[in-house]
């Protein structure tokens, strides 16, 4: 596929060709190849996405509306805010901390047990950022909130394994000594693997995106192109990813206990130019929409280093929307994303002999 067009949106399959092994090596290579965009996506999923997708969104912005002392006390500085609540302590490229969203991360080791909330730290007693347990909102102030996360992730993770085993297939036949099932094999046991809700405060009025009312820079009306989420790639091996619900913040957000939706969910950003950017293999820079009824999945850090370049992480970013200057129309982002990652002691990195664990406490270094 050198040398062909790359595609303006991903390429998408069926929920059910996933199950049946029935999405042939061009679809995969179409999405993952050196001509893609580095995503798949993934249609016909179970009928209970659609409102499940809509409910934990929904709780992104009630969760970043909750009191300081409440966000406080479901955070984690022990496990460098990596577990629960997280605000400003992420590292941008510049050195700045970024202000412009919040996350709440959940260990989704309950996947593969659940009685499980983290994953075992008898090896690994030094890196709590995976071995600290989850902590999650009280039930009287988001009532629903853990149900509803713990069920869409597994939903999530169920679907990654099927994109996975469908990976496994292509990497059989096109990467020698490629571990059969390996991809599969880790999605299912891995007790690592992480998710992140996130929410992109809305824009600052009159500033310029990307600044804070304290930026030198607030007001030189320059908007970087990744405003809302630095380029990056992901660490993991793949990513699974809900379409972001844009939420008008301007009206009061009162508790899910007396309404789930009291404020106004937007159908896209009122800005034609935010959003999720990828950064294909041939450099070409591409907005991709996901359809609010799909699933996005794209490869990772490590199942690069695992298959030696064949499978390449994607470099993306968010760009955010531009500010409302009367302050009357406040646009919030919220979206899900589940990284599914090898267990802390598994081999990455085969001609250095580096384990998850080593790779992904460099990565936690480079960002807190």
């Amino acid at each position: 596929m050198d040398g062909q067009a790359v595609p303006d949106q991903p390429v998408t399959v069926s929920l059910s060709d996933l199950t049946k092994d029935r999405v042939p090596f061009g679809t995969l290579e179409a999405a993952f190849g050196p001509s893609s965009l580095g995503i798949l996506l993934v249609k016909d999923l179970p009928m209970n996405f659609p409102q499940l997708r809509e409910t934990v969104l929904c709780y992104a912005s009630y969760l970043a509306d909750l009191p300081p002392d409440v966000l406080d006390s479901i955070s984690s500085p022990e496990a460098k805010y990596l577990v629960g609540w997280s605000h400003g302590k992420e590292a941008l490229k510049d050195g700045h901390f970024d202000m412009l969203k919040g996350s709440y991360y959940v260990n989704c080791a309950f996947y593969h047990d659940p009685s499980l909330q983290n994953a075992p730290a008898d090896d690994f007693p030094n890196f709590p950022e995976y071995t600290a347990p989850n902590i999650w909102p009280p039930e009287v102030i988001l009532p629903g909130f853990k149900d509803a996360v713990a069920d869409i992730c597994t939903l999530i993770i169920d679907t990654t394994a099927l994109v996975a085993r469908a990976c496994d297939c292509y990497a059989s036949a096109h990467i020698e000594d490629y571990q059969k099932g390996y991809l599969e094999r880790v999605v299912k046991t891995s007790l690592t693997t992480k998710a992140r809700l996130l929410h992109y405060f809305p824009p600052f009025p009159v500033l310029s995106i990307g600044s804070s009312p304290t930026d030198d820079k607030a007001n030189d009306g320059v908007q970087e192109e990744d405003s809302w989420c630095a380029t990056h790639v992901d660490h993991g091996c793949l990513t699974g990813l809900t379409s972001a619900l844009y939420v008008d913040e301007s009206c009061t957000v009162d508790s899910p206990a007396s309404s789930l939706h009291p404020f106004s969910m937007l159908p896209s950003s009122p800005d034609p130019e935010a959003g999720l950017y990828v950064c294909s293999r041939t450099g070409r820079t591409t907005k991709v929409s996901i359809p609010a009824d799909c699933l996005a999945f794209q490869t990772g850090e490590a199942l690069e280093l695992i298959t030696k370049g064949k499978f390449r992480a994607v470099p993306h970013f968010v760009k955010g929307p531009k500010a409302d200057t009367n302050g009357l129309i406040r646009v919030a982002r919220n979206t899900l994303a589940v990284f599914t990652q090898p267990n802390l002691g598994e081999v990455v990195d085969r001609d250095m002999g580096t384990t998850f664990a080593q790779f992904a406490r460099g990565v936690v270094d480079r960002h807190t």
